[in-house]
């Protein structure tokens, strides 16, 4: 075996687990195909849900530093996990460079060199690789979107959108963050959405920039991202009404985005713990929807951890339902 834990990501769920893994003596390797850790921490402008944190790029740091102090943890940038493999005795997870990524040297990090998909071997897998945006293409409500180039609403330059009227496509969390960081920008931001994303809506339904309006359809207009939009929209009510707008922009949600092979997925596409085979452990965003947040992905990766310290000692796990025999499939609701 190459160490006693595979770590696949290096976001906060991802350094979590190597952390919590280390303080149990467990050696670990993480795999994070970005240049640094926590990449997305790092465009996060403003946090207010996590304890000593007030925004993305001072956690990404402390995180970067703790893991800096953590001897048993082997970080590799530059990699992505291609496939993962698991069998009863262990798990192998295969690894490709990602050759347009320099790696930022600001842990222990290189290791040694890998040729292009070469494997590791270890007990057990945590798999944190969270989720990516989702593209126009994938919301099956929006029409007339084939070639226009939207932007992300969390790239958006908050002096390009101040004081206009901004359309926006999906009501995922990205607004609020933006709304919370930029609580001094004049911009009316139209809010347009699918009925299934309305809990979406809660954290910034009572901002006056904000106008939310649940579709059932909507049909872009010609034109460009960046030129007058007007838009077709039918309401959840059934109604009829053209919406008009400076810009538009993509907040459409996300997708998660495990590697190939053993981890299991349910119907939404996302990767609950209690479904895994019982050497592979899921943490942070890409276990469900509803639980995007740092510190539940902080948590969620502490867990993974001492799931697989406990299955390596023979003692019962609990990741997402009852225990179930160690080593043995898991069962409908539990986790091996």
């Amino acid at each position: 075996m190459d160490t006693d834990l595979l770590i696949v990501g290096g976001g906060p769920a991802g350094c979590a687990a190597a952390v919590m893994a280390a303080s149990v003596g467990l050696r670990s390797v993480l795999i994070e195909s970005g240049g640094a850790l926590c990449g997305a921490l790092r465009r996060i402008p403003v946090v207010r849900n996590v304890l000593t944190a007030t925004n993305g790029p001072d956690l990404a740091a402390a995180i970067e530093a703790d893991l800096a102090q953590c001897d048993l943890c082997r970080v590799e940038l530059g990699r992505r996990a291609t496939l993962i493999d698991a069998f009863d005795d262990r798990v192998e997870v295969t690894i490709e460079p990602v050759e347009s990524v320099e790696p930022v040297e600001t842990v222990e990090a290189a290791g040694p060199d890998r040729a292009p998909g070469s494997r590791l071997t270890a007990p057990y897998v945590v798999v944190a690789t969270g989720v990516g945006p989702l593209g126009p293409e994938g919301a099956g409500w929006l029409g007339r979107v084939d070639g226009r180039a939207l932007p992300q609403l969390w790239e958006a330059d908050p002096a390009a959108i101040d004081d206009r009227t901004v359309l926006v496509l999906g009501a995922d969390r990205p607004l609020g963050t933006v709304a919370r960081a930029h609580p001094e920008l004049k911009a009316r931001f139209v809010v347009v959405y699918p009925p299934e994303d309305t809990y979406k809506t809660e954290e910034i339904r009572r901002d006056p920039r904000v106008e939310l309006v649940a579709v059932r359809r909507l049909e872009l207009g010609p034109g460009s991202a960046s030129a007058p939009v007007i838009a077709e929209a039918e309401t959840v009510g059934g109604e009829r009404r053209t919406l008009t707008a400076d810009l538009a922009v993509l907040n459409l949600g996300s997708a998660p985005a495990p590697p190939a092979g053993a981890v299991a997925t349910d119907r939404s596409g996302y990767c609950p713990p209690g479904s895994q085979h019982p050497r592979v452990f899921t943490a942070g965003d890409l276990r469900s929807a509803r639980f995007q947040r740092i510190a539940t992905a902080m948590g969620s990766g502490g867990e993974a951890a001492l799931g697989a310290y406990y299955a390596s000692r023979g003692l019962p796990t609990e990741t997402g339902g009852p225990p179930t025999e160690v080593g043995g499939p898991p069962g409908p609701t539990g986790g091996g």
